[in-house]
């Protein structure tokens, strides 16, 4: 990353796309799995999706503007990203949406150490600080049951897990191909793999749920650009956890949606996590 490209305010700004548009996929999710099924929900939206970036890709030169050097990684994290994705849906349907969130915010302790193994970033104490206020955080909102996690809450944990490593691999990917580039193998990739799964459990949407599958269909493809700009100017260290927002924005949004109850012990994870991302925009003193 040079110089010129490296900057953690505009980092932040496609950040705020991400976030904007990940706390309404939550929403369009749940709402679209009453009458259909998660692959079909999933392929839906990748098919779409080519749509909705076909004027960007003309805009980009053609399909010739696409083409990478690197096609076993772009495969690699795609199924990877499909795995995590589907373990997502899945839980938005069992535990309530912050919860989701909260435990998928487990991703930035694997993706730092992913990250500073794979692509030599640095973990300096503040980010270090950072992460850990921010986990804190999430502990408090999900508080697992005595008994250790529900079926909903395991199924988010595998998908944090999963998503660490694409956001890895997303941050390897930026280094040669353009962030349109990286959504376009996306698309492309899980429209191959869930065709047959998707067929398999195939109904016609109504009306109303074509709509909520319009919403996934944005919102899956533009979030993923907002993030692989994000990470074009900023490390994975420094972007992911940016991510914490996410938490209480998802959490108020189950509220004002759905009436899922905030408690004094989510309030104090949102402040955990908020300062944990203040820390981590903190910028470093020069030497």
């Amino acid at each position: 990353m040079t110089a010129r490209e490296a900057s953690v305010p505009r980092a932040a700004l496609w950040m705020a796309g991400w976030l904007s548009l990940m706390v309404l996929i939550a929403i369009a999710g749940r709402e679209a799995q009453r009458e259909l099924a998660v692959f079909q929900i999933m392929e839906l939206r990748s098919l779409i999706g080519l749509l909705l970036i076909a004027p960007l890709i003309r805009a980009a030169g053609g399909l010739a503007a696409m083409r990478t050097q690197r096609p076993r990684q772009h495969a690699a994290r795609n199924l990877v990203h499909y795995a995590a994705q589907y373990g997502w849906f899945v839980a938005l349907t069992l535990i309530p949406l912050a919860q989701v969130v909260a435990i998928e915010f487990t991703m930035p302790i694997w993706s730092a150490l992913l990250a500073a193994m794979f692509l030599r970033e640095r973990i300096g104490a503040w980010k270090v600080v950072a992460i850990a206020l921010g986990v804190f955080g999430v502990g408090l909102i999900v508080r697992p049951a005595s008994t250790g996690l529900s079926t909903g809450q395991a199924i988010a944990l595998a998908a944090a897990v999963g998503f660490a490593v694409s956001v890895v691999l997303v941050k390897s990917l930026t280094r040669s191909d353009s962030a349109l580039a990286i959504i376009f193998w996306m698309l492309v990739w899980q429209s191959l793999l869930g065709l047959l799964p998707a067929l398999w459990v195939w109904r016609w949407p109504s009306a109303t749920v074509w709509g909520w599958v319009l919403v996934v269909a944005f919102c899956g493809t533009f979030s993923h650009y907002c993030m692989a700009r994000a990470l074009q100017h900023a490390e994975a260290t420094v972007v992911v956890p940016m991510d914490f927002v996410r938490v209480p924005l998802t959490a108020l949004a189950g509220w004002l949606v759905y009436a899922e109850r905030v408690d004094l012990f989510t309030v104090l994870g949102v402040l955990l996590i908020l300062a944990g991302n203040a820390l981590n925009l903190r910028r470093p003193a020069p030497r």
